[in-house]
């Protein structure tokens, strides 16, 4: 019986051992079909162009579609992926892509490729994304940041292999039947969804409570007792509905938190310049005298930089000395972002441009492997998902608009330096606002600590403005057992004793080395008033960072 029970729990738990390797593996491959796919379109920006007769603003919305809705359809993969689970989402996925792709190499006109290739792949696209991410995290606890960096070198593959493929196949056969070879590549989003088969069971149907309308209503039938009135009716499906939103669009939050308010708005105003070099730089270097192929390899080589400074940023900034701090580093990547545009503007000579796409590949590095880090230190992990979806649909509308907008500025003045001194704009005055914001606020919240005197448990998370759990602040104080002098040297982290308290039989503790302080006492001179003994502990972002559970033992009480 034990055997079978060991055995049984060893199959329920494979993370970071076994197949996780292979669905960390799937993921990769995804990122570089789905991340790394909108970066080619540049190469066949001029094609569509002459092919539709279309402007620079009309051809741009193609790339911009796609993006937006590649980033802005994440409150529905998530719905998928809680009703469905996140293999068919990656699966779903992978269908959507390759029958868009598919049918856009037969579109006759600018119109209906804005449909096909941007609307439907941008929405598979999306769903395979997002959904191999969130895969990640049921497959990986303790190397969860590990897998995360990894899986972002997908990212910078794609950027460096989709280009050059798409020059070759664009010489050799046309954009159309490139488009039709790109419809059959996606669909391999499939095969890395099989891979990703489910840990555990599905997702079970919400509780009674989670839709109040729809269940009482089933009640009320099942029962016999007729409908209630329709005032009413009407206010349970306004109920529901605000609770959906409440749950994939944290508006609350953004009322809430001031740091995830700033953030949101700095970001959303970031990426209004972020994607337009990605967009022009290809037709800007072939409007100034570039070769196509050498046009090609600039993007090539912004991925091929990424490869290897986004997993070591990643791994960087997860490192405890720049806890707190992660903003500062990332506002530090935007500024020097919009700087670099500045190179292109000097000059358009193809060893300029090589220059110019190293150290915006630098940059971009940082700003990927931040910029959800940042937003899990300003928000609530049991809040993060709901947080993210508004994120991201904030994030997706300037990521629509942008280049469209920039387009028609270059269709007006023929000239295309205006793309890089809109896109330094937007992410120079972003960089500013994000670092002086959150460096006030951090004095506000420093000003405020010390008036009130050191806090007996601080919140992880200074930038709310209201408290994470009002309902622990409204509980009476626990009964006090005895104070001592706890002695406890974290190994890792060289943590100094500290007065703790003792409480009735229970008690929690945050430590950052759970077991390594398992059977730690606390004392008083020669008596031992009680002893932490460690029970479990939940990860938070990374494999150092605990939540720990500790039993109390007494042990002897003072009189």
């Amino acid at each position: 019986m034990s055997r079978g029970g060991a055995a049984g729990r060893s199959a329920a738990k494979p993370q970071d051992q076994g197949w996780a390797w292979m669905v960390l593996l799937a993921a990769v491959v995804l990122q570089a079909l789905t991340l790394g796919f909108p970066c080619c379109i540049g190469v066949f920006f001029t094609d569509l162009q002459h092919e539709f007769h279309a402007s620079n603003s009309e051809t741009s919305w193609f790339p911009s579609i796609m993006v937006a809705v590649l980033h802005g359809g994440g409150p529905l993969c998530s719905i998928l992926v809680k009703r469905f689970g996140c293999r068919f989402a990656v699966m779903l996925g992978g269908l959507l892509s390759g029958l868009g792709m598919v049918s856009s190499s037969f579109c006759k006109s600018i119109s209906q490729l804005y449909l096909t290739a941007g609307l439907i792949t941008g929405l598979g696209s999306c769903f395979s994304f997002q959904a191999g991410v969130t895969v990640l995290g049921y497959y990986f606890v303790r190397w969860r940041t590990l897998a995360n960096a990894v899986a972002s070198t997908g990212v910078s593959l794609g950027f460096t292999l989709w280009p050059l493929l798409s020059q070759y196949l664009l010489d050799e056969m046309g954009w159309r039947n490139t488009f039709l070879i790109f419809g059959g590549i996606l669909l391999n989003c499939c095969v890395c969804g099989a891979i990703m088969r489910p840990i555990g069971s599905l997702p079970q149907p919400s509780k009674p409570g989670e839709e109040p309308g729809s269940r009482a209503e089933e009640a009320q039938l099942s029962n016999g007792v007729p409908a209630p009135h329709p005032a009413l009716q009407q206010h349970a499906r306004r109920t529901t509905c605000l609770q959906v939103l409440q749950k994939y669009l944290a508006f609350d939050i953004f009322c809430q938190n001031k740091g995830y308010r700033i953030y949101t708005i700095g970001v959303t105003w970031m990426m209004m310049g972020f994607a337009l070099p990605h967009v022009y730089l290809v037709p800007y270097a072939i409007h100034n005298g570039v070769e196509e192929h050498r046009a090609a390899l600039l993007i090539s080589v912004i991925g091929f930089i990424n490869i290897f400074i986004r997993p070591l940023t990643g791994l960087l900034s997860g490192h405890r000395v720049f806890t707190g701090r992660r903003i500062y580093l990332f506002s530090l990547a935007v500024l020097l972002c919009g700087l670099s545009n500045f190179i292109c503007i000097i000059s358009a000579e193809f060893r300029v441009l090589i220059l110019y796409c190293v150290i915006l590949s630098i940059a971009m590095s940082g700003i990927g492997a931040l910029v959800f880090q940042v937003l899990m230190d300003v928000v609530e992990m049991d809040r993060f998902s709901s947080a993210l979806g508004l994120f991201t649909v904030l994030e997706s509308i300037t990521l629509l608009i942008g280049p469209p907008l920039t387009g028609l500025l270059v269709d007006i003045t023929s000239d295309f330096r205006y793309v890089f001194y809109t896109s330094s704009f937007f992410l120079i005055s972003s960089a500013l606002f994000m670092g002086l914001s959150f460096c006030a606020l951090d004095k506000k919240t420093k000003l405020r600590e010390a008036s009130k005197g050191p806090l007996s448990n601080p919140s992880r998370y200074p930038y709310s403005e209201t408290p994470s759990d009002p309902q622990a602040e409204s509980q009476p104080p626990p009964a006090v057992v005895g104070h001592a002098r706890l002695q406890e040297k974290d190994p890792d982290h060289g943590m100094s004793p500290k007065l703790s308290t003792c409480q009735g039989d229970e008690g929690q503790r945050d430590l950052c080395s759970p077991k390594a302080n398992h059977g730690t006492s606390a004392t008083e001179g020669d008596k031992k008033l009680c002893q932490f003994n460690w029970v479990e502990s939940l990860p938070l972002r990374n494999h150092w960072n605990f939540t720990c559970l500790f039993q109390v033992e007494v042990l002897d009480n003072m009189d």
